[in-house]
């Protein structure tokens, strides 16, 4: 069976990303997207050689996002595919043109539904006076309506957690079954009780990484190495500029690791964090416990599907600068009892073996079943 998989971009690979190239290499898909980064995707691991472009899209939203979107919208493959899986939020146009097909939802797209009055407050805020409000409000508006009349041409639609299939539901009043994202949990080890904190995410508002800083500067003693790349748009880079002003001394930030390297960080940390608001669903703390490491997240978003608040870590239910400091420091008295940490382990790696690749890709092939079947 031919398969093409539809993308926004592959010029900074996350984790949807990086479910992209599982999706594709399991499965021998090709990968449709705008801009590419090649040298990044090979040194996680993967061929580029089956990922093609359909035209390069500037880097500043909402540039970005609205020719990322008419890209997709005139794509036409022509049925040279025997089914097309769409795993971007803006390239779910595409599915006009291209069936039968599948929506892989990482999340209905967030700046115009769930995120909308944070990202209007965070990304347009004061500095951009009343008209920059009211232009991004008109612009959210009106991809709402396209997204919901675009919604009409997909075939099937699969939801990367409870939480993503919920968003479906409420804002664009379809029913989503629930597929996983996979973790290769064959590919992480448990090293040794490290000595630092880790955490890997994207450098942007939402993923409140300042908090974190935050926390580590009222804990001198504890050591944190944030592994966290952003694109080149303005928003992101503001956000990058603050996170190294406000950096304290005792954490360390890193724009970019290779696979390796990343699997040794997780090996070797202490124990991993993530304050993502509302994540769609998490993939790094699955392979921080697949590492044999606790996670500490806040009990929101996809967070709590994955990380069993006493057997794999902590859930935050009031997640603020207190509430972080504390768990940080409880969680590191606890681990340094040798038999709590094997436990950690024990349970940590039994757990995030459910959210395995193979798992993954079976579950997955019985949706294009249904789909290829229409």
């Amino acid at each position: 069976m031919k398969i093409a998989i539809f993308h926004n971009f592959m010029d900074n690979i996350g984790g949807a990303e990086y479910v992209d190239l599982i999706m594709a290499r399991e499965l021998g898909a090709d990968i449709f997207t705008t801009n590419i980064d090649r040298d990044k995707i090979r040194k996680m691991g993967f061929s580029s050689d089956r990922i093609f472009s359909i035209g390069r899209v500037p880097v500043h939203a909402p540039l970005r996002q609205e020719l990322t979107y008419r890209r997709f919208r005139y794509l036409n493959l022509k049925k040279r595919y025997d089914c097309y899986i769409i795993a971007g939020d803006w390239a779910m146009a595409a599915g006009r043109h291209n069936q039968p097909n599948l929506w892989y939802v990482y999340s209905p797209i967030r700046e115009i539904w769930d995120l909308r009055d944070y990202v209007k407050k965070n990304m347009v805020g004061p500095a951009g006076g009343p008209a920059a409000g009211m232009l991004f409000g008109l612009w959210s508006q009106y991809h709402r309506t396209m997204n919901r009349r675009n919604l009409k041409y997909i075939n099937r639609v699969v939801a990367i957690s409870s939480n993503v299939q919920q968003r479906v539901s409420q804002y664009l009043g379809r029913q989503a079954n629930v597929v996983y994202p996979p973790t290769e949990t064959a590919r992480y080890h448990y090293g040794r009780a490290g000595e630092y904190w880790l955490s890997v995410n994207r450098l942007i508002t939402h993923k409140r990484v300042d908090l974190q800083l935050k926390a580590f500067a009222r804990l001198p003693q504890e050591r944190l190495v944030v592994v966290g790349s952003y694109e080149q748009s303005a928003h992101f880079q503001r956000y990058a500029s603050y996170i190294q002003r406000i950096k304290p001394a005792n954490v360390e930030l890193r724009s970019w690791v290779s696979a390796q390297e990343l699997i040794e960080l997780y090996a070797n940390c202490k124990a991993f964090i993530t304050t993502a608001y509302k994540e769609d669903y998490g993939m790094t703390p699955v392979e921080a416990m697949a590492a044999g490491k606790p996670v500490i997240a806040p009990a929101e978003g996809g967070y709590p599907e994955t990380v069993q608040d006493g057997p794999t870590g902590r859930l935050i239910v009031e997640l603020n600068e207190d509430t972080l400091t504390a768990a940080i420091a409880s969680l590191s008295a606890e681990l340094k009892n040798p038999e709590v940490r094997a436990r950690y382990r024990a349970a940590c790696q039994a757990r995030a073996k459910k959210f395995d690749t193979a798992v993954f890709i079976e579950k997955l092939k019985k949706e294009i079943s249904q789909v290829v079947t229409l």
